[in-house]
């Protein structure tokens, strides 16, 4: 170690030295990311070409051994006259210079991604080999770059013909000093090409492979823009949609192009970009957009007098399953870092709110039916999180002495562990529990009794609920925990079936677990595994045959299908516990021969107003329910 500290020991990097030196501060790193962002720069110049309507092509080559690649442009290509000042041909001083290039004054770019003037000559000072080609004036020009130095003079290699056209081609290899044996992965690139052609309307990408034999060319164009890309992102993500998708085209500054819908997801999924850049940590254009569309959201319930009683809804709640794209062009945009990850621009936050807001709370107003869907969806998710801090608290305070998870006496466990072949049937009563447990599959099926009619979910609040035996029953047989412990990759039963009597009864007990499944555990129901179990109401033999019957409709189909000189003998079962276990088994039980039905919600809304109907405070719905279908009580099993 020095023993003194002068003058000497300052050290100037002049040039691209710095580059070398700390690649880190311009790629963010040299691994696979940095690597990859050498990419993104020189595709980043040529897209700028695009943006201000100088380009509308562009083809990238990955060559064989992927670690050697090329853009090129149909822009206006790069200068190759003399700087007065340096005495250097332009195009050697952007690619050997920090801090140089026609983006500084926007009389050249009005919106641009590359404003630092060093994403050039960073690819640059990082390539062992790099070549540019330049087509411009009717002339075609060549300079070869290594490590940040030009290793020849800008030569005219056109001749004494015209050229057509022009635009800019850049090859080059990475420095395997900085950067090892790191490769190019061509399916990373090929989707970061295709983001571009999805933001830019009337773009067309061509990408050649070459790694692979024979050489792969995909031709990349999407004239649809954000609203195309949303579609596939919410395809890809295997999301359900809530509503219609909302798409916002603004003129003017800062330009705007946005595509939003809600899913049925829990998670908020936005992807932001700023004059073609990803911006993968946001910024102000995203805080924004998240304000903007909150108040949109809550202006139209409060007009629209749309909030149940009781309900709160928050931001969270509002965005709840939001899928967005925005895509937003700054004149002078400040980026966080070269890497260019967050806006930090404080005046673009009130200029997209300003925006989003009056755009989105117009679009619902025109749509009463797409909103409709939309409020249903938002006060789900309010009744889910307040289920859940609820529960929370409550299961907090029981668990304050014991932390182990203890599975109620009276389940009938299987012996699998795996949840995708694991089923659970919480049976009514314990004389039909015993005939499920004799007639199960004891490695996959297990069986859980609970003791006649359980809680009305929906008039309860949480610490009711969790407090409640049978319930609290259900919760820890199914080991995924409630309210903020909740975690779907603890389920311990792939499908959960309520196997109750095919009577009156036993539909008002299947009604009161479905309302507290979707009150207090939504998201089993949102993923399906909530299933209702069909046991026959009636048995009837008929020569040497024997049917099973749902109910008096079905009953009667059979009968009327029957040869007319068949006696048949009908047996009505008063509840499961008169069916021998085989016959539960042949029934209701076996996956092979069984009839249930899948638990789905096409409409949140439709199912908080069905169960506020039939299981809410107010009397007088179900009164009224009651009284418009009193002609069908003849009908009634009682």
């Amino acid at each position: 170690m020095a023993t003194t500290y002068t003058a000497r020991d300052i050290t100037v990097l002049e040039g691209l030295e710095p580059v070398r030196k700390r690649p880190g501060m311009y790629i963010g790193g040299i691994d696979a990311r940095g690597l990859h962002h050498l990419v993104n720069e020189i595709v980043d110049n040529a897209i700028d070409e695009v943006i201000n309507g100088y380009a509308t092509r562009l083809e990238v080559t990955l060559f064989e051994g992927s670690r050697e690649i090329e853009v090129a442009d149909n822009g206006r290509g790069i200068p190759v006259d003399v700087h007065p000042k340096y005495r250097k041909s332009a195009l050697e001083l952007i690619l050997t210079t920090l801090h140089s290039g026609g983006k500084f004054d926007q009389g050249n770019y009005v919106h641009s991604g590359g404003l630092h003037g060093v994403g050039s000559s960073v690819v640059c000072a990082l390539s062992s080999e790099m070549t540019v080609t330049v087509k411009r004036d009717g002339h075609e020009w060549r300079q070869t770059y290594a490590r940040g130095k030009a290793t020849s003079k800008v030569q005219k290699i056109s001749g004494g013909e015209k050229v057509r056209g022009s635009g800019t081609t850049v090859r080059f290899r990475p420095d395997a000093e900085i950067f090892g044996k790191l490769s190019f992965e061509a399916r990373e690139i090929r989707e970061r090409l295709e983001a571009k052609t999805y933001l830019h309307r009337g773009l067309r990408v061509v990408f050649l492979d070459e790694t692979e034999k024979p050489a792969r060319r995909d031709e990349l164009t999407h004239e649809g823009g954000l609203s195309d890309w949303l579609t596939h992102v919410v395809q890809e993500r295997g999301y359900a949609t809530t509503g219609g998708t909302f798409n916002l085209a603004r003129e003017g500054e800062p330009r705007l192009e946005l595509a939003l819908v809600w899913t049925e997801a829990t998670d908020e999924h936005v992807r932001s970009y700023v004059n073609g850049i990803s911006t993968p940590s946001g910024g102000t254009h995203e805080n924004g957009l998240r304000s903007g569309i909150t108040k949109a959201v809550r202006n139209y319930l409060e007009t629209h007098e749309l909030l149940p009683k009781g309900v709160t809804v928050t931001a969270e709640d509002i965005r709840e399953g939001l899928v967005v794209l925005l895509s937003a062009y700054v004149l002078e945009p400040q980026f966080q870092g070269q890497t260019k990850d967050r806006l930090n621009n404080p005046e673009v936050a009130a200029q997209v709110d300003g925006a989003v807001r009056p755009a989105l709370e117009k679009w619902l107003n025109e749509n009463p039916t797409f909103a409709e869907q939309i409020v249903g969806r938002i006060v789900l998710a309010a009744r889910a999180r307040e289920a859940s801090r609820a529960a929370a608290r409550e299961v907090t305070r029981k668990t304050a002495v014991s932390h182990r998870l203890n599975l109620p006496g009276k389940l009938a466990d299987c012996s699998s562990t795996d949840p995708s072949l694991s089923e659970l049937f919480i049976v009514e009563g314990d004389s039909a529990g015993g005939s499920a447990k004799q007639g199960r599959d004891r490695k996959t099926q297990a069986i859980l009794p609970l003791r006649g009619k359980v809680l009305n979910a929906e008039q309860a609040n949480a610490a009711k609920v969790t407090g409640n035996r049978e319930l609290s029953d259900i919760i820890s047989a199914l080991g995924c925990g409630v309210g903020a412990d909740f975690d779907l990759g603890k389920l311990r039963y792939g499908k959960i079936f309520l196997l109750m009597d095919a009577d009156a009864d036993g539909h008002h007990i299947s009604t009161l677990l479905l309302a507290f499944f979707w009150r207090h555990l939504p998201k089993l129901v949102e993923a399906g595994h909530i299933y209702l179990a069909q046991p026959p109401l009636y048995r009837i033999d008929a020569a040497k045959e024997t049917y099973w019957a749902l109910d008096e409709k079905e009953r009667d189909a059979i009968l009327s299908r029957l040869p007319k000189n068949v006696k048949p003998e009908i047996m009505r079962f008063k509840g499961l516990g008169e069916m021998m276990p085989e016959q539960l088994k042949q029934t209701t039980l076996d996956p092979r021969r069984r009839r249930a039905l899948k638990i789905t919600v096409p409409s949140a809304l439709e199912a908080e107003r069905v169960l506020g109907e039939l299981m809410g405070k107010d009397a007088s719905l179900r009164y009224r329910f009651i009284m418009e279908r009193a002609k069908d009580a003849d009908d009634l099993d009682v």
